[in-house]
C-alpha cells in the first residue's frame, strides 16, 4: 500500500508502462515453483482475485476460507491472503507433483491472483495512477526473456482492469486511514464484515462483469464504511 519512491534497493530502477518490454520472461517456468512456496504473509487478495478463483473453482467465498483462503489482520483491517500448507509451505492451489523429481503447478493458474500474475514485476502507486518495476533476482531462473508487460499479465480487459486497481488501492489507503479512529471493537467488526461481504462476495454473473458489479458497489460500499 505504500506509495515507492526509491526502487534502487529492489529492482533495476527503471518504471514501466503497460507497453514497455521487461526482462520477466520465465519461459513457462519449465517445473519451477519456487514463487509458490511460504509466501501467505505477501499474497493478499483483491475482490478481483476472489471473484477470478469462485469463477474457476465454482466454490462460494465462504467454502474458501480454511483451506484455500486465510483471513489476517492488515492494521486493523481482516483481509483474505492466499493459504499456504501448514505442512510444505505450499500454496494451496498447488498440486502434487505426479512423478518423482517433478514440482507441483498451480491449479487455477489460468484465473491465479494478481500478485502471482505479476511476478516477478511489482506496481509502484502514486497519486495519479501506477507504473510497474522489475523486482531485480525475484525469480530464482538464471536467464529471463524480454516480455511486453501486456503479454506478460494476461488481461484482455486491461482498461477495465487498471481502473479497478487503482481505484482499489485508494479505498483501501483510505479505510486504512479510517480505522485507525475506531477503538471500538463491535464497529470495527462490523465493518470488516461489511467490506468481505459486500466486496470480496461479488460472484459470478452471466449478465454483468465484475467490474460492472464492482462499480455499481464503490459509492455506496465508501459511504458506509465512512470513507466518502
Amino acid at each position: 500500500m505504500k506509495t515507492i519512491t526509491s526502487l534502487d534497493e529492489i529492482s533495476d530502477g527503471k518504471l514501466y508502462d503497460i507497453d514497455n518490454f521487461v526482462l520477466a520472461d520465465s519461459d513457462g517456468c519449465q517445473g519451477c515453483n519456487a514463487c509458490c512456496h511460504d509466501v501467505g504473509d505477501l499474497v493478499s487478495l483483491t475482490p478481483y482475485d476472489v471473484y477470478q478463483i469462485l469463477l474457476h473453482t465454482g466454490l462460494g467465498f465462504d467454502a474458501l476460507i480454511g483451506d484455500k483462503v486465510a483471513l489476517k489482520k492488515e492494521g486493523k483491517l481482516n483481509l483474505p491472503y492466499l493459504n499456504m500448507n501448514s505442512t510444505t509451505g505450499n500454496c494451496a492451489f498447488l498440486s502434487k507433483p505426479r512423478h518423482k523429481g517433478e514440482g507441483g503447478r498451480c491449479t487455477i493458474h489460468t484465473h491465479r491472483p494478481d500478485i502471482c500474475r505479476l511476478f516477478p514485476l511489482g506496481r509502484a502507486y502514486f497519486d495519479d495512477g501506477f507504473k510497474y518495476f522489475l523486482q531485480v533476482d525475484a525469480c530464482v531462473k538464471p536467464t529471463l526473456q524480454s516480455v511486453k508487460i501486456e503479454t506478460w499479465l494476461g488481461i484482455s480487459d486491461y482498461a477495465d482492469y487498471k481502473w479497478f486497481l487503482f481505484e482499489w488501492y485508494k479505498l483501501l489507503k483510505a479505510l486504512t486511514f479510517r480505522v485507525k479512529f475506531i477503538y471500538d471493537d463491535a464497529e470495527l467488526t462490523a465493518l470488516n464484515t461489511y467490506l468481505i461481504d459486500t466486496l470480496f462476495k461479488i460472484t459470478p454473473d452471466s449478465e454483468r462483469t465484475f467490474f460492472q458489479q464492482f462499480g455499481d458497489l464503490l459509492q455506496d460500499s465508501k459511504k458506509q464504511m465512512g470513507i466518502l
